[in-house]
């Protein structure tokens, strides 16, 4: 169960979350497949930031990296099983991008420079990653890190990993729109609903 007490001190950055700078590389509308997966710790908060963004139809939390034996949250949360809680971005490419997905994803939704972590969330199931799913996507991916290092954004080198997407499994129903239907719920108050403020703050053209 993820631990109320987590804070997100900075995020990691050593400038503000709205100059993040954008993408040099991104996917061209016309191939951009519409559909993202990525891991920022739990998948309450990834998922109450990416929902409030312009263009983004739909988001479902979820699992990747592991197996389908053991694709559930009690199994998932004893840090044993490879998966890591990610959530599934589906968007439209003409309203917003791949690499404007993954400025939010490094500026505001996580702390990226955590290994294995987020706060007190401990685990290797709350790790930072990214699952391609295509080329276009993990050459994004990979030159937008490599970019946001030169450019020495952040105050630790990101621990974030590119990994294969082999399978993504949606999570029980249960978790899906966490954060909208539990306000009162502790981890919420303190954990999810401060980086969707940081979120209005730093990106208020991004809204819906």
């Amino acid at each position: 169960m993820p631990n109320p007490s987590c804070d997100i001190p900075g995020l990691g950055l050593r400038v503000p979350a709205s100059q993040v700078p954008d993408p040099a590389l991104d996917v061209p509308t016309a191939s951009d497949r519409g559909d993202a997966i990525l891991g920022g710790g739990c998948f309450w908060c990834t998922e109450a930031v990416f929902r409030r963004l312009e263009g983004v139809t739909e988001v479902q939390p979820g699992y990747a990296g592991g197996s389908a034996d053991t694709a559930d949250y009690k199994q998932v949360c004893g840090g044993r099983t490879g998966h890591a809680e990610v959530i599934r971005i589906l968007y439209d490419p003409a309203r917003i991008s791949y690499g404007q997905l993954l400025k939010v994803f490094f500026a505001v939704a996580h702390d990226p420079t955590q290994k294995d972590r987020q706060g007190n969330d401990v685990g290797t199931q709350y790790r930072s990653a990214l699952f391609p799913a295509d080329e276009a996507q993990r050459e994004v991916a990979a030159t937008y890190m490599d970019q946001l290092t030169a450019a020495n954004v952040f105050a630790s080198p990101l621990a974030t990993t590119v990994e294969p997407l082999d399978t993504f499994f949606v999570a029980e129903a249960y978790h899906h729109d966490y954060a909208a239907k539990n306000p009162g719920q502790p981890y919420i108050q303190f954990v999810s609903l401060p980086k969707v403020a940081k979120l209005l703050s730093a990106f208020p053209d991004k809204l819906k």
